[in-house]
């Protein structure tokens, strides 16, 4: 009587924690399925099956967690022809050999002590092998639960560990630990991402060699998974340009950077000046673009292709701008770009745009420049305006979104310099403040860097066999290819250094520069 009736409680048990778990799918039209399954699983006659069956438990995740974890893993994947789901009614009517299943649960004993466990390639067997991801061990933290979630999932698509080698071939980290720091912190999915908020797929190499590179994404869209990416929802060309429909002065669109080369264009016209103003955001699930995969670059053309203004502040993955236009027809172009941790090859994913078309403001093209040299922050703006300009105030920022003012101007000054006594980028811009109505109008935002001459220097980004530079003590570099694929890394010495590069193709290179603080990222262009 007391086993039927601990059946029964535990039956109890499973019903309420289903019923806690919410229904959520990332992309319902796909066949392929990874089933996030968070209610616990009896596990039998599979290749984990070593010593009997397992009694999964349910993870105990309440359904905001549950959420998170979700969206999180969704955005991972969002690229690809793979629906994420919760809803085990979806998972049984996926081909066989098209789906998975991930067990989040605390129940790890069976296995040992790991964050996840999956066999690689699992995912075509066709015998509904899972996978497992330890919550307990993890901390019941969604943001670890979701990183391993979409760790363990990309084994049984076939992937490997993304790991680091030195220049010797000998490996000296099993699991890539990313580089930088803050929202735009970057480490590979297939490495370990528990400590950076910008987590991607990744060209590099992996596990089984130093010179095995595992193209992630071509990996899991390829043979035997079949299921491909996504189709691209707006064309790449000025010619090709989905309209930019405009409700009132409002508009609002959507779209998905699912490769490196992939371009939105959008195109609107506006029939006399006006001021326009848009935001774009990387699909995010909380404050600082957390769990996004995309830097987004948003571009402004004119009606002749010519660019009015390029918008990606540094240390952020969204942007923005607000300046006044002509009337005429305009192409907006939202790219995914590279930052100094993150390669171009990795920076994909959903972005939502907003933004405004109204009356043309009284101080209008309104442009901040600026150069760091031997630690001073020279500025120098101008401007137009139809209005008397009271003042100009310069203010700056540590994180590009919180500004305080640094000096007061008049409204005949266009230039300013300073020396920081912070360490780290600064976000700079400009404020006009009216005389009729004491209005505020804002310039562009620029950053710059504390320290970039002293720390680092490149003696021409034209090379043809050999990059010379100076850095300080303790500083590393990395050579790219445009993908973001590695052909050689290094120390470097305090002073002026030759980096020998005759084997590397001609074109575009990228140049990644670790100094202890700060890193940097050049174009180079090898003859």
């Amino acid at each position: 009587m007391k086993a039927v009736l601990s059946l029964l409680i535990a039956g109890m048990f499973y019903l309420e924690a289903f019923a806690q778990t919410p229904i959520l799918n990332s992309y319902p039209a796909a066949r392929a399925t990874v089933f996030l399954d968070f209610d616990g699983h009896y596990v039998q006659g599979t290749s984990w099956n070593w010593s009997g069956p397992i009694q999964a438990l349910p993870s105990g995740l309440d359904p905001s967690a549950i959420t998170e974890i979700f969206n999180r893993v969704a955005e991972d994947y969002r690229i690809f022809n793979l629906n994420i789901t919760t809803d085990s009614t979806v998972f049984w009517k996926a081909p066989i050999a098209q789906r998975v299943r991930m067990i989040v649960t605390p129940t790890y004993e069976w296995y040992g002590k790991a964050g996840g466990a999956a066999y690689v390639g699992s995912f075509t067997w066709g015998d509904d092998t899972p996978g497992f991801i330890f919550s307990s061990l993890l901390g019941n933290s969604p943001k670890n639960v979701a990183e391993a979630i979409s760790h363990e999932t990309g084994h049984t698509l076939g992937l490997q560990h993304q790991s680091t080698w030195d220049n010797s071939c000998v490996k000296t980290a099993e699991y890539a630990a990313g580089q930088g720091a803050g929202e735009i912190g970057w480490a590979p999915i297939m490495g370990v991402g528990y400590y950076k908020n910008l987590t991607t797929w990744h060209n590099g190499t992996n596990t089984i060699g130093c010179n095995i590179y595992q193209n992630d994404v071509a990996i899991i869209a390829g043979s035997p998974n079949n299921f491909g990416l996504r189709s691209d929802d707006h064309g790449n060309t000025m010619n090709t340009a989905t309209p930019l429909y405009i409700s009132g002065t409002s508009f609002t669109a959507t779209g998905l950077i699912n490769t490196a080369d992939d371009k939105d264009v959008f195109k609107f016209t506006i029939n006399q000046p006006a001021a326009f103003r848009i935001h774009a955001d990387p699909k995010s699930i909380g404050a600082g673009n957390a769990g996004a995969n995309l830097d987004i670059l948003v571009s402004l053309l004119n009606q002749k292709g010519d660019t009015v203004g390029r918008y990606n502040p540094a240390e952020l993955l969204n942007t923005g701008l607000d300046s006044n236009l002509n009337s005429g027809t305009y192409y907006l172009v939202v790219d995914g770009i590279n930052n100094v941790n993150l390669a171009d090859y990795g920076s994909l994913g959903f972005y939502a745009i907003s933004g405004s078309i109204g009356q043309t403001l009284p101080v209008h093209r309104f442009q901040l420049r600026g150069r760091s040299q031997d630690d001073l922050h020279q500025l120098n703006w101008e401007y137009q305006a139809d209005e008397p300009i009271k003042r100009i105030e310069i203010e700056y920022s540590s994180d590009g979104e919180h500004f305080t003012t640094l000096v007061p101007l008049t409204a005949g000054n266009s230039s300013f310099s300073w020396k920081p006594t912070t360490s780290g980028n600064l976000y700079y811009r400009a404020r006009a403040i009216t005389v009729a109505d004491e209005r505020a109008y804002y310039s562009n935002i620029i950053t710059l860097k504390k320290g970039a001459a002293a720390g680092f220097r490149l003696l021409g980004n034209i090379i043809t066999n050999a990059i010379t530079l100076t850095t300080g003590n303790g500083y590393t570099y990395e050579l790219l290819d445009p993908s973001g694929r590695s052909l050689q890394r290094g120390k470097l010495m305090e002073g002026i250094n030759r980096i020998e590069v005759q084997s590397s193709h001609k074109g575009l290179l990228l140049l990644r520069v670790q100094g202890e603080n700060q890193s940097w990222c050049e174009k180079l262009i090898k003859q």
